[in-house]
Formats: C-alpha cells, structure tokens, sequence
C-alpha cells in the first residue's frame, strides 16, 4: 500500500484550500502537517485548536467548507497519542473536500471539544464515537449513549475491548 506523502512548500503555495488556512491561520499556527495520497487532502491540525480551525474553515468565503460529512475515528493502540478524528468537509459552493484531522491526546480519558456548534450534523456522529470508541467531547449539547445500551461496559470498537465481552 502507498505511504501518504506530506506535500511539499510548492503545493501548499498553489492549493486553492491550503494557502488560505496557512496565510490566515499563521498567527496561531495550528497546521502541523499537510498530507496527500492520491488526490486527497488532509490537514492534520492540533487538537486544542479544532473549533477555531473549524469556524474558520466554514466562515471563511474561499473555503466554505459547509458540509460535514463523516467523522471517522480510529484506535491506533498502542501507540500514543491512541486515538485520532479524521473529519470529512466538502465545500458545496467551491465543490472541494478537505480532510480534518485531529490526534486526541489521553490514553484513559481521551477528549476534544465538540464542533456541533459550527456543524450541526456532528451530533450524532460524535454521540456514535463516543459511544463506541469513548471519546468525550466537550461542550457536546447531549452526549449519550447512541447504539449500545445505557448499562452497556466499556466501548467495543476500542481495540482493547475483550473479544468475548466483559464477564
């Protein structure tokens, strides 16, 4: 399989998506890399920074970024920092995707606020990881189970979870 491929000063110069968040965002500089794997955009930004990041992406009338699509999670125990959010944007008026992600940082108690303020459609996404990888996210306006039972143990899509469940 290929390796994703940090692009390179040259094409964060000449993207039309990339250029923006750096030139704006500088003062604050929560850019920690720009990856590109066949034809895909991802901007890996830093936790702490997700809501600003993702009010700017919206507001801002170059990008436009409108529409949350998905928010995937992944667990990559062991390693540290565990989990990752990987959110998907499209920009309906530019016709353009970005990819957003974020390491969340806490190995028991992973956390990162939520973003349902600037795309409403997060709710239920974020409730769906919370629920089944155990991320909280702070601010959320109802963070509940969504798919296991209220008296459910534990979070099965986490790569830890007993196979067999808790006994």
């Amino acid at each position: 399989m290929d390796a994703p491929e940090v692009a390179s000063q040259t094409d964060l110069e000449h993207s039309p998506i990339v250029r923006p968040i750096v030139q704006k965002l500088r003062a604050w500089n929560p850019v920690v890399e720009v990856l590109t794997f066949r034809g895909e955009l991802t901007v890996l930004v830093q936790p702490e920074n997700l809501r600003h990041t993702a009010e700017f992406l919206r507001a801002d009338p170059a990008l436009s970024f409108d529409f949350l699509s998905d928010i995937a999670a992944v667990d990559r125990y062991p390693t540290e920092p565990r989990f990752e959010l990987n959110y998907e944007l499209t920009s309906l008026a530019h016709r353009h995707n970005l990819r957003l992600r974020i390491k969340v940082p806490g190995e028991t108690n992973p956390q990162v606020e939520t973003v349902t303020a600037v795309w409403p459609a997060a709710n239920w996404l974020e409730r769906e990881i919370f629920d089944l990888f155990g991320v909280r996210f702070l601010g959320h306006p109802d963070l509940r189970r969504i798919l296991m039972p209220e008296d459910w143990e534990g979070h099965p899509l986490r790569k830890d979870y007993p196979v067999e469940g808790f006994r």
